[in-house]
């Protein structure tokens, strides 16, 4: 009987894809943590070198107040601003100015600015962040640098005091950064995304094939696992579609082939062998009558003598009768059997089948005993019990020439359950000598006997009953009785 190990062959390919599935997760996962670290410090370069362009741009205000301040002259009004006109116009994007303690702003400009004119007016959202690092410059005497973050910019303002006669001024510059703009966040986010489809494609990709993949050997296992037809050895195995499995069922379905063909060719020489055995076997058993009846016919002629003429013709009547009863086993048991089940009554059948051998066994000083007691009295096997009569007739016959004067036989039945199915047992014991050893193997074959005056089809019409029921007959070693067993289904599957 073929084995198949797909399911564990199944769990393995699972396992390993479930794996791969989980560890392309996991570098993505990686991947993203990467990005983003490498996108944060994009973000912080970004703040840093608006931080740097913000002081070498206080640094130009610095640099062109103090060139016109050792000139004697005294900047304000129009000249501060073209002060911060100059210093600013070679850094795009920053802003600035010069700051009062006492009056406030004295002077703003942002050359660089996109708008349809120039910007002169200092921008309100910002003007308390100015004062305060004005203060502060001020109050320490040196450049101070605030930064202002929010979710998609970072505000870098820079003061830092001015030499001169005038006390309190501080030149200021402000740009922006924009952290989540930009080609560092473009590049960022094209990278997640198609990150993401990757990840999205490739676990979509592996889990469809994950599940068709699951599926096909769900199939192909429903189909080996599936009961087998009678004379079937293989289960014939549809194409999946996946190349890998289909040359895998094709090879199945080559050597469930091949299997065929040899059973085909062993059953052919096996049936070649019983034939000659079973035409060898039924010569032997027919010759010796014959020999036996052409002997007294012979010597019935040769003496002319009346009663040895009768004595021959009752001894001829008797080898045909036990040639008629060796026809009668022959053709029990090589004809089919059509079942005929219905619920029978075990209690009565045992009865019945013991009360036909009571003469028999009276005779030969035995005992027959029924054990029924253990069977349900509400539920009734469904049997032929024609051919169950018949079987025990003959466990019965063969017990009674084998069992010793004042010894028992035993008739017993029970309903047993084995592997959640109820099975009836019928056993049939006696306290005979019981079976030579050299023929038990071969013990339920057809002329296989341990008497000289047997056929050997006795208990090999019980097995052929019992197999036409869906069940075996068997000899039990269960001690020091003979013990045959009719092991049966209760009620047919």
């Amino acid at each position: 009987m073929f084995r198949h190990r797909s399911p564990s062959i199944r769990s393995s390919l699972q396992a390993r894809l479930v794996a791969l599935w989980i560890a392309l997760l996991a570098s993505a996962a990686a991947t993203a943590y990467l990005l983003f670290g490498l996108y944060t410090q994009s973000t912080a370069v970004q703040i840093s070198q608006a931080e740097i362009a913000v002081g070498r741009a206080c640094r130009e205000i610095i640099d062109r107040y103090t060139v016109l301040v050792r000139k004697g002259d005294e900047p304000a009004g129009e000249a501060l601003t073209g002060v911060v006109l100059g210093a600013l116009a070679h850094w795009p994007g920053i802003e600035g100015g010069v700051w009062s303690g006492a009056e406030g702003s004295l002077a703003y400009a942002f050359p660089s600015y996109e708008g349809s004119g120039p910007k002169t007016d200092l921008p309100l959202a910002e003007r308390d962040t100015i004062a305060a690092v004005n203060a502060e410059s001020r109050s320490l005497g040196r450049s101070v640098v605030i930064h202002r973050i929010s979710r998609t910019q970072a505000l870098l303002v820079q003061a830092c005091p001015l030499p001169g006669r005038a006390p309190g001024l501080t030149g200021w510059t402000m740009t922006r950064a924009h952290v989540n703009d930009g080609p560092a966040y473009t590049r960022f986010l094209a990278a997640l995304g198609f990150l993401a489809v990757a990840v999205i494609g490739a676990a979509g990709f592996l889990g469809h094939f994950l599940y068709g993949y699951s599926r096909r050997i769900a199939r192909l296992e429903a189909a080996l696992a599936a009961p087998e037809r009678e004379g079937a050895d293989l289960a014939h195995l549809d194409r999946t579609g996946e190349r890998e499995l289909d040359r895998l069922v094709d090879a199945l379905n080559a050597a469930g082939g091949r299997l065929r063909e040899a059973r085909e060719q062993a059953v052919a020489a096996e049936r070649f062998a019983a034939l000659g055995r079973l035409s060898a076997d039924i010569a032997h058993e027919i010759r010796n009558p014959i020999a036996a009846m052409r002997l007294k016919a012979e010597n019935a002629l040769a003496t002319g003598e009346p009663e040895r003429a009768a004595t021959a013709l009752r001894t001829i009547l008797g080898q045909i009768g036990r040639v008629e009863t060796l026809v009668r086993d022959l053709l029990h048991l090589t004809q089919p059997r059509t079942l005929h089940r219905e619920p029978t009554d075990l209690r009565r059948l045992l009865t019945e089948s013991a009360q036909w051998h009571e003469d028999a066994a009276r005779a030969r000083e035995v005992r027959l005993r029924v054990e029924a007691d253990a069977l349900p009295a509400a539920e009734h096997p469904h049997l032929d019990r024609a051919q169950v009569q018949r079987a025990l007739d003959n466990l019965l016959l063969n017990a009674l020439r084998h069992a010793p004067p004042g010894s028992a036989v035993t008739l017993d039945a029970r309903r047993v359950l084995r592997e959640g199915a109820a099975r009836l047992e019928l056993r049939v014991a006696d306290e005979g000598p019981g079976v030579d050893p050299a023929i038990r193997p071969r013990l339920f074959e057809p002329f296989v006997t341990g008497r000289s005056d047997g056929t050997g089809l006795g208990l090999a019409i019980v097995s052929k009953i019992a197999q036409a029921h869906r069940g075996q007959a068997r000899l039990l070693d269960t001690g020091p009785a003979t013990t045959f067993l009719l092991d049966l289904p209760w009620q047919p599957s």
